[in-house]
């Protein structure tokens, strides 16, 4: 089963289990307010949001994105300190991180299983190296998760398996947490959403993060409204993506910091140059002669 963590758990520790298993669980982390609020303000979008059409995406499964446009209390899930701590370990070997994607799962009465997959499969089903982690992601409860009404299934340990297997439900655990917990997991586990067996909606609040020389699933700067992201505070505007993603990657015109775009009258962001990396920093991470 899976490992539960108490939500004084540092992030260190949260990346230790994801090495190891694919997946931890961290309780508690949210509150019933905070979640009722969050809920509260995303209930017109989930209102309106239709089922999938496929049976991956779920034909009983409503998913409602954009969550920084529509809640405010989104905010705070998304830069929680517990998740960001775990990215900053999990995430380390790359020069910086950035929001892939926000949604609300909602999986139905009576839904079917879903395929055990590799999220990381998103990026063109492309074989990263066994052991490069490119995404820490996060499925945060917002109903009690239990084996029946639909928890996330993980295959634990398949993350240091090989690409393309094949598993079945019967090969997964489920992830039974309660309400406000959090499942942490790494792209490269093998897991998917459990078929929900009860009368009742099981509701998850899907964050993750990805490195950032992947694209983004969730394209931030279209769900997010322009004058939306320029009232953010700019911590959470370089995790949405306006930032340099590594050396000389995502500048804006003449080599600027991408921040300038969202805050044009303040002269930090006029950097002129690729940022702070050196020619010699360039070449020792590529592994050059100097």
């Amino acid at each position: 089963m899976l490992t539960h963590l108490p939500p004084t758990a540092s992030g260190t520790e949260v990346a230790e289990l994801l090495r190891s298993d694919g997946g931890v669980i961290v309780d508690d982390l949210a509150t019933s307010a905070q979640l009722d609020a969050f809920f509260a303000e995303m209930q017109p979008w989930t209102d309106r949001t239709q089922v999938g059409q496929d049976d991956f995406t779920g034909r009983n499964t409503r998913r409602t994105g954009g969550l920084l446009a529509r809640s405010a209390a989104a905010q705070d899930l998304v830069m929680h300190p517990t998740a960001i701590a775990t990215c900053d370990d999990f995430l380390a070997h790359v020069t910086s991180y950035q929001l892939h994607l926000t949604q609300i799962i909602d999986i139905g009465p009576g839904s079917v299983g879903q395929q055990i997959h590799r999220d990381q499969w998103a990026f063109d089903f492309f074989p990263f190296p066994q052991g490069y982690e490119v995404q820490c992601n996060t499925i945060w409860a917002g109903d009690d998760f239990t084996e029946a009404n639909g928890a996330t299934r993980v295959v634990l340990g398949s993350n240091s398996r090989e690409d393309g297997l094949k598993f079945d439900i019967g090969d997964s655990v489920p992830a039974e947490m309660g309400r406000g917990s959090v499942l942490f997991y790494s792209g490269s586990v093998y897991h998917g959403g459990g078929p929900n067996t009860t009368d009742a909606h099981r509701r998850a609040i899907n964050i993750t993060y990805n490195v950032s020389f992947l694209r983004q699933e969730e394209n931030q700067y279209l769900s997010v409204p322009f004058e939306t992201a320029a009232a953010f505070p700019e911590p959470l505007q370089r995790l949405m993506g306006y930032r340099m993603g590594a050396y000389a990657l995502g500048y804006i015109d003449d080599l600027r910091d991408p921040l300038a775009a969202l805050d044009p009258d303040n002269p930090v962001h006029e950097l002129g140059s690729f940022g702070p990396a050196t020619e010699a920093e360039v070449r020792e991470r590529a592994g050059l002669e100097s």
